[in-house]
């Protein structure tokens, strides 16, 4: 073996090292950031559960009200343009029932289509951590499973589908592969490691800018103000629907005037 071969093999071998390092600290990375997102999802699902029972309810209570006010209205002035007013304000309540009251009645309702089921499936058998070969891919194959459950359970085919296309790319070829065969495979796994780095890192600012979870940093500034927001919403929340049920009589009382 000339030395210019050894010299080469030598650079191989430490270029595979240093991709093997990279991999396991970008796995690492997308592990943290995987979990942080889910406890992220999981805190923000849970303030909205909050919120609906608190308040989300009291709204779907207030637009039930304005939607039959506008529609004894239409009664009484029996024109297109209180039809069409009545019609657009039964939609706002029926989507203020939905938001109140949907979340609960889908998962109790969810059943998973079977392309979903057969997906999910086939992917368990490739990445279970079961089937791991070593303690760094059982790790791997862990926080892997957690997404493929976590998609599994919102009805995402796409994430699946793409848990799964990933490992074919990556795993087609492993038994006997070369050194620059493994350095090709290995750089392959890095590339979708940061790629779905990048894609929680989206996910993570949309769930932020989102409208609950502003109300949620409103909740807690208020509370280290010894504030409850949410009870406060709710009050107010209250006062409206008095108002609107008021107003519900007055224009039931002038309908009974007008015998109709």
């Amino acid at each position: 073996m000339t030395a210019e071969i050894i010299l080469q093999q030598s650079a191989d071998d430490l270029a595979l090292l240093e991709r093997r390092e990279k991999l396991a600290a970008v796995r690492t990375q997308l592990a943290t950031r995987e979990s942080e997102l889910a406890q992220l999802r999981a805190q923000l699902k849970a303030f909205e559960g909050r919120y609906m029972r608190q308040v989300g309810i009291l709204y779907a209570e207030l637009d039930e009200i304005e939607a039959r006010i506008v529609e004894r209205e239409a009664d009484l002035y029996n024109s297109d343009a209180a039809r069409q007013r009545a019609e657009e304000a039964r939609q706002r309540a029926q989507q203020s029932h939905d938001a109140a009251f949907g979340d609960a009645r889908e998962a109790e309702e969810f059943d998973p289509p079977p392309n979903l089921k057969t997906l999910f499936r086939e992917l368990a058998k490739r990445i279970h951590p079961d089937f791991a070969r070593d303690n760094a891919e059982q790790k791997f194959f862990t926080m892997l499973m957690a997404r493929a459950n976590q998609a599994y359970s919102r009805g995402d085919i796409e994430t699946l589908q793409r848990l799964l296309d990933d490992h074919r790319e990556i795993h087609a070829s492993v038994a006997g592969e070369t050194r620059s065969a493994e350095l090709l495979r290995i750089t392959r796994q890095i590339q979708h490691a940061e790629r779905d780095i990048n894609n929680l890192e989206a996910e993570r600012h949309a769930l932020l800018a989102s409208e609950v979870a502003q109300l949620h940093l409103d909740t807690e500034a208020a509370a280290r103000e010894h504030r409850d927001l949410l009870t406060e919403l709710a009050t107010g929340v209250r006062e409206q629907i008095a108002d609107a049920q008021r107003r519900f009589d007055l224009i039931d009382r002038q309908i009974s005037a007008h015998g109709r």
